[in-house]
């Protein structure tokens, strides 16, 4: 590997009610052996559990617990408001995340990834193949399919739908804020490689570094008709942001169509999405930007 670089990787780690998993995904990140510094930003949205007593008996014994920058709010921000901000505390050239529930299992992980960003400064984010596993840690059928061999993808690609695992992905600090708008997006890490995107190409790798859990985060615990109605409100956000960059706006429209159809698919006969919003927990969100927003949307 290199000689000794003086740049900073931080990992965000958001994480809520988590407590049977957080140490794990902590010790995935202090096991990193990377010839750079890297901190650890655990932001516990004031979780009703051990969160706290785990965190601190990690900081206190673990030879690099020094690496972790902890915050336990004194209010619940929301996951994606939490995932945000965990994200905005980022001191280092190179952001990863890792959600509590996850963790990484290869402790060259990062150095791989931070080496190919540097020589390679075409790209903007590079992610790997990870292993899909349930609460009980036992692998599950995987979510999203990943190749065997290395590949570049680009912006228009993501457009057509996120690929990008979680707990894999490593990006170019590319902004100091992300837009006040991702906080009412109910899905946090495509808006996120969305936006990264915009500044260079996506690299992956096919190494199995990480595994990511099903079934007990926010997005893997919801129902299909959920998940659906979910990605088209953050598509939609989406649109919006990239309406001056017309073929991404127009990849964007097309894929919330085909969301749109799916969704009436699944409740059986047609609908309009004002109609779908009463019939799920979150409608009063969903109400509020479909009117803020439809005008915008042809």
């Amino acid at each position: 590997m290199n000689a000794k670089k003086k740049f900073l990787v931080s990992v965000a780690m958001p994480n809520y009610g988590q407590d049977q998993f957080i140490s794990q995904a902590i010790l995935g990140v202090l096991s990193q052996k990377a010839e750079f510094e890297i901190e650890l930003i655990v932001a516990n949205d004031c979780s009703p559990d051990n969160t706290e007593a785990i965190v601190q008996e990690i900081i206190q014994n673990h030879p690099n617990g020094s690496w972790i920058k902890y915050t336990r709010h004194a209010e619940n921000k929301g996951a994606i408001p939490n995932f945000a901000w965990s994200i905005s505390q980022a001191k280092g050239k190179y952001i990863a995340i890792c959600e509590g529930d996850d963790y990484w299992t290869d402790p060259f992980k990062i150095q791989k990834q931070v080496d190919f960003l540097e020589n390679n400064e075409e790209y903007s984010i590079i992610f790997h193949k990870v292993k899909e596993i349930n609460t009980s840690g036992d692998e599950a059928d995987a979510i999203l399919k990943s190749p065997d061999e290395e590949q570049t993808y680009n912006l228009k690609h993501l457009a057509a739908g996120n690929f990008i695992h979680t707990p894999s992905v490593v990006f170019r600090k590319n902004f100091d804020e992300l837009p006040s708008w991702i906080i009412y997006s109910p899905l946090g890490d495509y808006p996120l490689h969305m936006l990264n995107a915009q500044y260079g190409l996506i690299k992956y790798l096919p190494e199995e570094m990480a595994a990511y859990r099903v079934g007990n985060g926010i997005w893997s615990s919801q129902s299909r008709v959920h998940q659906i109605v979910n990605t088209m409100f953050t598509v939609k956000l989406l649109t919006l942001h990239f309406f001056h960059k017309k073929e991404i706006y127009h990849l964007l429209s097309i894929r919330y169509r085909h969301l749109f159809e799916s969704l009436t698919k699944h409740l059986d006969k047609p609908i309009s999405p004002e109609t779908a919003a009463y019939r799920l927990s979150f409608k009063k969100l969903f109400i509020i930007i479909i009117k803020k927003i439809k005008h915008l949307i042809k």
